[in-house]
């Protein structure tokens, strides 16, 4: 399976400003909240936009893995 790209599944948001140590940003319906600066990847800066997606294949190969652990611990 290819990358999944889908609307569905992310999400844009934008620095608004930073207060202390957090960044006031803007999600698509217009409401602000806090994020931890060093959540932000390096060189984000006031105007940012980032985009939050779910990665659904790395996902999916966390579960499969953490299913094999599980069977591991049983056998």
């Amino acid at each position: 399976m290819g990358r999944f790209e889908d609307k569905r599944c992310s999400m844009k948001i934008i620095i608004d400003r930073f207060e202390d140590n957090y960044a006031v940003v803007e999600l698509e319906n217009k409401k602000l909240i806090d994020i931890p600066k060093e959540l932000l990847p390096k060189g984000a800066k006031e105007g940012t936009v980032l985009e939050i997606r779910i990665d659904l294949n790395e996902t999916k190969a966390r579960a499969e893995s953490i299913k094999k652990l599980a069977e591991d611990l049983w056998d």
